[in-house]
């Protein structure tokens, strides 16, 4: 699986040392992962299109984070957002959304896909939590399935009242 974090520009890039490490493809996260298993350490999984990043977003993040060691951040591609929200979106582009959530504390691991390949790296990085808002019920989650097989749970969050990209973007176009 190519991952779309090559579509990343490394010049593009404008994070500090410590943001720009957290950036890793699947191929690279794998190794850190096993490591990582070898200490005990428990994996926890979210994933989302973050494309206008809101307190409902660190809110969903911080608890993901309460619930392991290890907290890895898969964002939608540009094209995966279009196809989920519609033409006008994203209104950040992925290089954005990317170096935003790697700036943040409580996130170890950020990465990206293109929609046809979440179940695919859900499997081959395996984790032991997956979380997502309580906008999605449970027996729709993507990689569900991968992750109790593997012994893991999936954890759904609530989420913020008033507190979704969808929802500001409305607001914003309102007034």
């Amino acid at each position: 699986m190519l991952s779309c974090i090559n579509l990343i520009p490394s010049s593009s890039l404008h994070v500090n040392a410590v943001a720009a490490a957290k950036i890793k493809t699947v191929h690279e996260l794998r190794p850190l992962l096993r490591k990582a298993r070898s200490r005990g350490l428990r994996i926890v999984f979210t994933n989302g299109c973050f494309d206008v990043l809101h307190r409902g977003h660190l809110t969903l993040l911080r608890r993901a984070r309460e619930l392991g060691d290890v907290l890895i951040v898969a964002v939608d591609d540009d094209a995966s957002v279009r196809r989920l929200k519609g033409d006008t979106r994203p209104v950040h582009t992925l290089t954005d959304r990317v170096e935003m959530l790697a700036a943040l504390e409580m996130v170890d691991y950020v990465t990206c896909f293109a929609n046809a390949e979440l179940c695919g790296m859900i499997h081959d990085l395996a984790p032991d939590v997956l979380v997502k808002g309580d906008d999605w019920r449970r027996e729709d989650v993507v990689g569900r399935e991968v992750v109790e097989a593997n012994g893991g749970e999936v954890v759904i969050v609530p989420r913020l009242p008033r507190y979704s990209s969808t929802g500001l973007i409305e607001r914003i176009r309102e007034q």
